[in-house]
C-alpha cells in the first residue's frame, strides 16, 4: 500500500521549480515590485480571502458592486479615522479639545486608493473593465458619500478650488510712440 498521495510527489517537484524561480528572480533586482504593486497584490488577495469567507462563498465573475460596498462596510472596523456623529458636539471641528465616542472609520482617501488598486487588479487578473464590480456606480457614489460625511464631521470642505486666470500685465505703448 502506497502512503504517499501522488499529489505530494508532483508537490515536490513544484517546490524545486518554485526554489529555482524565486531564486532568479531574487537576483534579478530591476524587476523588484514597485510598492504600489506590493500593496495592490496584498489587496487584491485580501479581497478574494474575503469572497470566500463569505457565506455563501462568491466567485470573483459572481461579485457585483453590492458586495464591493459590503467589502469597504466590513473594512470600516480596522479604521483609525474618527468620524463624528451629526449629534456629537464635536461634529464640524477639526481639532477637537477632547475624546468622544464617535466610531473610528476608513478614511475616504484610503478607500478610494483602495479602489483604484483593486479595480486596475482586477483587470490585470483578466476581468473585463465593462464587467469591473469596483467601477461600479454604486461604488462611486459609496465614496462621494464617504467623502462629503468625513468632510462635514471635521469641518474641512473638499470641494475643488477654482483656478486662478493669470493677471496680464498693463499694455505698454509700443517704443517710440510718445
Amino acid at each position: 500500500m502506497d502512503t504517499v498521495p501522488a499529489a505530494d510527489s508532483s508537490n515536490s517537484e513544484n517546490n524545486n521549480s518554485n526554489t529555482t524561480n524565486n531564486s532568479a528572480a531574487t537576483s534579478s533586482s530591476a524587476s523588484a515590485p514597485s510598492r504600489y504593486e506590493n500593496q495592490k497584490r496584498r489587496d487584491w488577495n485580501t479581497f478574494g480571502q474575503y469572497l470566500k469567507n463569505h457565506r455563501p462563498p462568491l466567485s470573483l465573475s459572481r461579485c457585483s458592486g453590492a458586495h464591493v460596498l459590503e467589502f469597504l462596510r466590513y473594512l470600516d472596523q480596522f479604521g483609525k479615522t474618527k468620524v463624528h456623529t451629526q449629534i456629537c458636539p464635536f461634529f464640524g471641528h477639526p481639532n477637537p479639545p477632547a475624546p468622544c465616542p464617535c466610531p473610528l472609520r476608513q478614511a475616504w482617501g484610503s478607500l478610494d486608493a483602495l479602489i483604484g488598486r483593486l479595480r486596475a487588479a482586477f483587470e490585470e487578473h483578466g476581468g473585463k473593465p465593462e464587467a469591473n464590480p469596483f467601477g461600479a456606480r454604486a461604488v462611486r457614489l459609496y465614496l462621494r458619500e464617504v467623502r462629503e460625511l468625513q468632510a462635514k464631521a471635521r469641518g474641512i470642505s473638499y470641494e475643488k478650488k477654482k483656478r486662478k486666470r493669470p493677471q496680464q500685465p498693463a499694455q505698454l505703448p509700443p517704443p517710440g510712440a510718445s
